[in-house]
């Protein structure tokens, strides 16, 4: 049974269980932080393939395969497969869907795209039409072209710029079994705050993050602190930055001591030279399927809401002085009943993965009988430790 809340969120009685995640990255990627949560890393970007587009297809290919084969499930036994990506027509999940014989819904939220195949899979769930396979890609190479400029060009790159992941990530959902759950979904709006940088998508993108979270805890009744994570994604370093302004503004002092970005977990910004953090439909989608997962499975993190956002614009329209519009599409999800948390170690010191691992240990540790500024100050102190 499905129960709408307030005007955007849809709460799942049983839940829709993500019974598998895979996730396929690039060298860069294999570089980063989060290398040891892919399932496989490209030696270079072409995955074999003669084009970048060519190589979006076999790599989001190869995660679908992936992610099958994770599931225990032959490809054919999915009533539906659901994908997008950031190509002109959706066409690498077009392309790498062919052949899979499966009825199939292509997507499009630009970086947003997971969270909305994740919810779609998982009311598809509640409604009993399972298993369903949600995934998202993005290509560097191939988003340069198609967003930018051609590589060859040499253009020199804002601050406020973003590196677009070279990553693919799914997840398999089912309505039983075990592992985590979907239990909420908070369809996002379209907002247009009137940024027209394409190179500071950070900031086109915050205010919608703000509100489809606004939404979620005004129609879930909620608190930030319920979560022992929340992700948004791609805002990179200075669009984080902006929401958690905005979110103060709104009275959440609590926010940023649970607060993370994938766009700022997936590399290592200084080490890396990213400028202001990854981006693009597989940045979200694959820090979900090898890094969110891993921590629900063990326990790590027991509530997460993953929030995603996506900057709905187009170079033709940008270069006609059109402003970007955005939109934030989330979903709740629990570990499994029963998932134990292990005991909790210092962390090393130096990472946004260890830093957001120290602030959830904190904030879960003082939920119960806590206030919401006993709760800060706990996180801030973990983050300073």
């Amino acid at each position: 049974m499905i129960q709408m809340l307030g005007r955007q969120t849809l709460a799942l009685e049983r839940g829709a269980v993500v019974a598998a995640g895979a996730a396929v990255g690039g060298k860069r990627e294999g570089e980063g932080p989060l290398a040891e949560r892919f399932d496989a890393i490209a030696e270079d970007g072409y995955f074999g393939q003669k084009s970048w587009e060519a190589a979006e297809t076999a790599m989001l290919g190869q995660c679908f395969q992936t992610v099958c084969a994770k599931a225990g499930l032959e490809p054919g036994a999915l009533r539906y497969l659901i994908s997008g990506d950031l190509q002109n027509q959706c066409t690498g999940s077009g392309y790498a869907s062919r052949g899979t014989n499966l009825p199939y819904w292509g997507l499009y939220s630009a970086c947003a795209t997971m969270g909305e195949a994740l919810g779609l899979g998982a009311l598809l769930c509640e409604l009993g039409a399972d298993p369903v396979c949600a995934m998202t890609s993005s290509h560097f190479c191939s988003a340069e072209r198609t967003y930018r400029t051609p590589l060859e060009y040499g253009a020199q790159r804002a601050p406020t710029a973003q590196w677009t992941v070279t990553a693919a990530g799914a997840a398999i959902l089912r309505s039983g079994g075990t592992g985590p759950r979907i239990t909420h979904v908070t369809t996002g709006r379209v907002v247009d705050a009137g940024v027209t940088d394409s190179a500071d998508m950070g900031a086109a993108m915050a205010p919608a993050a703000l509100d489809t979270l606004l939404s979620h805890f005004s129609d879930t009744g909620r608190k930030p602190l319920y979560y022992d994570a929340i992700i948004t994604g791609d805002l990179g370093e200075f669009g984080r930055g902006i929401l958690a302004e905005l979110l103060r503004a709104e009275g959440f002092e609590a926010l940023p001591a649970v607060f993370t970005d994938c766009g700022c977990l997936i590399y290592d910004a200084a080490a890396q030279d990213v400028h202001a953090g990854g981006s693009g439909a597989g940045c979200s989608a694959s820090v979900f399927a090898g890094h969110i997962l891993h921590q629900l499975r063990e326990g790590r993190w027991q509530r997460v809401l993953f929030a995603p956002t996506g900057a709905l614009m187009s170079p033709t329209l940008v270069q006609q002085g059109e402003s970007i519009p955005a939109v934030c599409h989330a979903v709740a999800l629990e570990a499994a009943p029963g998932t134990e948390r292990p005991k909790p170690m210092p962390p090393a010191k130096g990472t946004a993965v260890e830093a957001a691992e120290a602030i959830a240990q904190a904030v879960r540790a003082h939920r119960k009988g806590a206030d919401a500024a006993e709760a800060e100050d706990v996180a801030r102190r973990a983050m300073e430790d």
